[in-house]
């Protein structure tokens, strides 16, 4: 396909399909029916389970594989990133990435406590994937869109994405509600597991197929110069870029300390959204093990529909009130929501949460991309800086997750982690403050 002008209305739309491709991984996957999945197998109760020659708690262990994954993301994004950008090969890494994690999606099909050790490496390869392919992903915005339209494309793109994975979610809760409609034999728990396994088949799948539409439209990426020089010292060049752009931000007061507000922010809006169904199935008062399936899928399907319109009002409340003074409002909401997830039992109080929480959601993460992408100075390396958005994006979840999964082994209980977190808020809340408004407004 020829390469669309930038700012093209077809180029951006295939751009923001991605989120439709890509958003059933981190709603089936990660949010919905494999924490359900991960529970139910786990049948004696007691949460605990012996693997790399420790006694961990089944959330902690998946806290720690988790972090893990974003710690490996973290470290190699710079160095890919910095190849894609001097080769011009990015939509190439972005394939890979893609395709890691969709194929890594269909292997949680044989995910079992007997073969503990391949299923965690098939949920670690899983992020790796997703993640890896977002680090080309939101480095084609800037490339891709003026600067006046990156807030609202950025937004699209999320609100695609919400839709995209509610639908695929919709048909997987079907399933595994009503298992004999789809042919899936078995009695009730047993087919139900099965419909949960083809379920993440059904992610890998729906990811490959739907991300060929943004890869037909993509423009493969700007070739550098001077490849007799590259080519000599390719490995290094990401991380030159790397050392480039952290001198490049001791320069530009806004946005260093935008990053440094979104760092901590990440911290805590990240491992929220990843331990969020653990949290419910083990603290939420369920009546019956059929209840809390079901519960929890309904609280998955209202965070992300109401995220839907708080993509959209986050867009237009930055359009009037500027961006800073948009992502302060949202992250005091999320300190007041971790605070709040101390004190809920009931399936009814889990609900009203879920909602609120969607709202802030697909908000706080369009508006964080965006907003980024404004504050960046005129440049054709823009790879190499969102290569630094996510590193700080990934290690704000490293340590996040690893501070959740300690306080949950430690005292038994996510709640207490879940208070530590809106620390985590407030902190942002104070360097965001400190942050000059006026080129992201």
């Amino acid at each position: 396909m020829a390469n669309l002008p930038k700012g093209d209305k077809k180029l951006l739309n295939a751009w923001a399909f991605y989120d439709w491709a890509n958003s059933v991984y981190t709603l089936t996957i990660v949010s919905a029916v494999f924490p359900i999945f991960y529970e139910a197998l786990f049948t004696d109760k007691s949460h605990y389970i012996d693997v790399f020659g420790m006694h961990l708690k089944n959330s902690a262990l998946i806290s720690f594989i988790t972090a893990l994954a974003f710690l490996v993301v973290a470290f190699i994004s710079p160095l890919l990133s910095g190849i894609a950008d001097y080769v011009g090969n990015k939509k190439s890494f972005m394939k890979f990435f893609c395709y890691l994690g969709a194929l890594s999606c269909m292997g949680l099909y044989w995910f079992d406590l007997d073969s503990i050790y391949s299923g965690l490496l098939f949920y670690f390869l899983g992020l790796l994937g997703y993640w890896g392919s977002l680090v080309f992903y939101n480095s084609y915005l800037p490339d891709i869109a003026f600067t006046e339209q990156q807030d609202a494309i950025s937004a699209k793109g999320y609100s695609l994405g919400y839709i995209g994975s509610v639908i695929l979610l919709i048909i997987n809760l079907a399933m595994i509600m009503k298992p004999k409609w789809f042919g899936i034999s078995g009695t009730e728990g047993v087919a139900a597991m099965k419909a949960m396994r083809y379920s993440f088949v059904m992610v890998g799948v729906w990811w490959i197929l739907f991300s060929q539409y943004t890869y037909y439209f993509l423009p493969k990426g700007t070739k550098k110069t001077a490849e007799e020089t590259i080519k000599t010292n390719l490995i290094f060049n990401g991380f030159k870029e790397l050392k480039i752009v952290w001198h490049i931000l001791r320069e530009n007061l806004p946005l260093k300390r935008y990053l440094y507000g979104f760092f901590v922010s990440s911290m805590a809006v990240q491992t929220v959204m990843l331990i969020a169904t653990y949290f419910g199935a083990q603290e939420i008062e369920w009546k019956a093990k059929e209840d809390s399936t079901t519960g929890l899928i309904i609280c998955i399907l209202l965070s992300q529909l109401v995220a839907v319109l708080g993509a959209f009002l986050t867009s237009k409340a930055s359009e009037k009130f500027g961006n800073i003074k948009t992502l302060i409002v949202i992250n005091s909401i999320w300190l007041v929501l971790c605070i709040g997830a101390f004190i809920i039992t009931s399936p009814d109080q889990f609900y009203i949460m879920a909602a609120f929480v969607g709202l802030v959601m697909g908000g706080i993460q369009a508006l964080s991309r965006s907003t980024y992408s404004k504050f960046l100075p005129e440049t054709t390396d823009t790879a190499s800086f969102f290569s630094f958005y996510d590193v700080a994006e990934k290690v704000g979840i490293v340590i996040g997750m690893c501070v959740y999964g300690i306080i949950d082994q430690v005292t038994g209980s996510p709640r207490f982690a879940m208070v530590f977190l809106s620390l985590f808020f407030f902190i942002a809340v104070l360097l965001l403050k400190r942050v000059p408004a006026k080129k992201a407004s």
